[in-house]
């Protein structure tokens, strides 16, 4: 029997990644269950379950500014017997859901995602599971059910978020941040078969959302996340993100509390963002983010493809709070006049834009670009630089009945705004064009690195149709008497390049100008004397941001091969310094890559610093040193806060591969 069940799981785990991954493709090639999604571009996420009664405050404790108060159980180690009776003070009676609903509307959102259960364990729904908001609650009702009726009822798109892996008040819960108390003690295949799986169960079949937000896949293996794929089967329209684990991709991808430089091409994307710094309900969290920031939020996120999920956070008595309501109705009001540059718009077709961001439509034949101009021209002339289409109309978004006069320019397209309205936060301006945007975006000068000691190779591409490319090195302006750019350009210096390149056809100048610095270095020079591995010191404490190690005493010192965590005695709110030198082969120019999940800092002959500070996810930063052949000082920096971690150094010498830094270069 045994063996039958290990086939029927393995086969389970098969379909399911043959499911998700031709999922993953459909999503890529417009999936149909997708356009209702991509079309609305505005959501409201809301972080509501019991540490709305602590709301960051904990006897005599509190959670930083920052932190999330829905994390403060596991912040601040509370004991399950402690933190469980919460619910009895649990009554939110001042919720109604179609209040909720309503200011969504009012906002301009589309769709609603609410948290289900969130990682401390406790459902917002009726369960069979009995720590939830109706069984053990004296509110007694189940406001996910409210709120999924009062979607239907007011035609917003409802979704739920289920953290499927850490749990902090069941048994076998995840250990994504630790265990702190021995009820939480258990196997996390029995947490999945007997309270995540049946809890997933019961809101897709009592609620049908259409959108599973997952999150903090800890320890989900793929035979993990098998066991969700008979009832995920059961909803093909069903919208996932890309958080259940075990390798099954979902139809999106979910940067968290950033917006991503250049979007995720190819991609269904969505920003999940705070109105300040806590998901949960926080008393002492005031720093809320501007009206204006949370439009050009909208804005930007827009014009790179993705989709804006806001947050706020209820109060224990089911209030959303007054500084949310209020930046909400002011977005709302932005909206209801330029709605229309948001939803159902795709990307940018500029790679670049000064004055603000720029989103499209297409309707039959026609092209609308909606312009979000951030910082009016003081002159009145709107400059649109690399559109190769002819401007068929212009106007204000907010007075389509006046039209603009255009004029167009060598490159540029110029729009005369000097009559128009301004608003502080954007001003949209539309430009109609036949067919599909044509743009020559401005060249792109490539090379190794950005810096070089004699010599310098560098290639200049252009995606302009027929068009060509004159240089620089000076910073003067090319033109057509210029330096050709063709195939790989080597340029001996033993000074500063400031390379400037424009894209020409027929003569005329067709692209903005492209501009890089290359900087000149003297190798720095070596020192002598090491021994093999890294000094390291590991320190325990919590913090938003690299502290001054200096000034701390380590638990425990040591030396190590290479840069790890495998010395670290917690999962969280840790630290290290890593000392030595580095043995540099040769005289060259090599690029360093520092990887971390939260902040990390690298530095080399302690002046040349990386920074990779901050609370984050796995992000990467990059630096250019010319180093002569030897032993160079490094030092390396890092904290972990919660959730997940992660550091890596890896190194690309210049006409080399990138790899890790072989542990033999690393002394003390």
């Amino acid at each position: 029997m045994k063996k039958h069940l290990i086939l029927i799981s393995a086969v389970l785990l098969i379909l399911f990644q043959l499911t998700t991954s031709v999922s993953a493709q459909k999503s890529k090639a417009d999936d149909p269950k997708m356009n209702w999604w991509k079309e609305a571009k505005f959501g409201m996420f809301i972080h509501w379950g019991l540490y709305s009664v602590p709301a960051g405050d904990w006897k005599d404790q509190k959670t930083k500014v920052g932190d999330g108060a829905e994390w403060i159980e596991c912040l601040l180690k509370i004991p399950v017997a402690d933190y469980k009776p919460l619910a009895t003070k649990f009554n939110p009676t001042k919720f109604n859901a179609d209040e909720f609903v309503l200011l969504a509307k009012e906002a301009g959102m589309k769709y609603m995602v609410l948290t289900a259960k969130h990682h401390e364990g406790f459902a917002m729904f009726k369960s069979a599971d009995p720590f939830n908001i109706v069984d053990a609650t004296p509110y007694k009702k189940d406001v996910v059910k409210a709120l999924a009726d009062a979607c239907k009822k007011y035609g917003m798109h409802f979704g739920l978020y289920y953290s499927q892996a850490q749990d902090w008040n069941h048994k076998g819960g995840s250990e994504c941040s630790g265990k702190w108390d021995t009820a939480q003690n258990g196997s996390f295949d029995k947490y999945l078969d007997d309270v995540a799986v049946p809890q997933v169960k019961e809101i897709l079949s009592a609620y049908n959302p259409e959108i599973i937000w997952w999150d903090t896949p800890c320890d989900m293996t793929p035979e993990g996340a098998a066991k969700f794929a008979p009832i995920l089967a059961k909803y093909p329209k069903l919208i996932t993100n890309n958080r259940l684990g075990g390798g099954v991709d979902g139809d999106l991808e979910t940067p968290e509390q950033h917006i991503p430089a250049t979007g995720i091409p190819g991609k269904n994307w969505e920003s999940c963002m705070t109105m300040n710094g806590t998901w949960g309900y926080s008393v002492n969290d005031h720093n809320w983010k501007s009206t204006s920031t949370l439009i050009r939020n909208l804005i930007d996120i827009a014009s790179k493809g993705g989709n804006y999920l806001l947050n706020v956070g209820p109060t224990s008595e089911g209030l959303i709070p007054e500084p949310s309501i209020e930046r909400l109705k002011e977005v709302g009001a932005w909206m209801k006049v330029n709605g229309e540059s948001i939803y159902g718009t795709s990307a940018s077709p500029f790679s670049e834009i000064t004055w603000g961001r720029v989103t499209q439509k297409k309707s039959g034949n026609t092209t609308k670009l909606y312009l979000h101009v951030f910082d009016w021209p003081s002159d009145g002339k709107l400059v649109v630089t690399g559109l190769d289409n002819k401007i068929m109309k212009a106007y204000s978004l907010a007075t389509p009945k006046t039209i603009l006069k255009t004029e167009s320019k060598d490159a540029d397209k110029i729009i005369d705004v000097s009559g128009v309205n301004q608003t502080d936060v954007a001003t949209v301006i539309v430009i109609e064009v036949n067919g599909k945007p044509i743009v020559n975006i401005r060249p792109e000068i490539k090379s190794e690195s950005t810096v070089f000691i004699d010599k310098l190779t560098i290639e200049i591409a252009t995606n302009t149709q027929n068009g060509v490319v004159y240089f620089t090195t000076d910073g003067t302006e090319p033109t057509i008497n210029s330096q050709l750019a063709k195939g790989k350009i080597l340029l001996n210096s033993k000074v500063d390049l400031a390379i400037k390149a424009r894209t020409y056809v027929n003569g005329k100048p067709v692209s903005a100008v492209a501009f890089s610095e290359f900087k000149h270095q003297d190798p720095m020079p070596a020192v002598f004397e090491s021994k093999p591995g890294l000094k390291y010191k590991y320190y325990e404490g919590s913090w938003n941001m690299i502290p001054d190690f200096s000034k701390l005493v380590p638990v425990k010192t040591g030396i190590i091969e290479n840069v790890a965590l495998t010395e670290k005695l917690k999962p969280s709110e840790y630290g290290f310094v890593f000392d030595g030198y580095i043995n540099i082969p040769e005289n060259n120019v090599y690029s360093f890559f520092i990887t971390s999940d939260d902040g990390s800092r690298l530095i080399i002959d302690d002046t040349k610093t990386l920074d990779n500070d901050g609370q984050h996810g796995m992000e990467e930063k990059s630096i250019d040193l010319a180093l002569s052949a030897g032993l160079h000082k490094i030092s390396i920096q890092f904290f972990q806060g919660n959730g997940g971690d992660g550091l890596s150094l890896e190194w690309k010498p210049a006409g080399k591969t990138r790899s890790v830094i072989d542990k033999s270069l690393l002394l003390h």
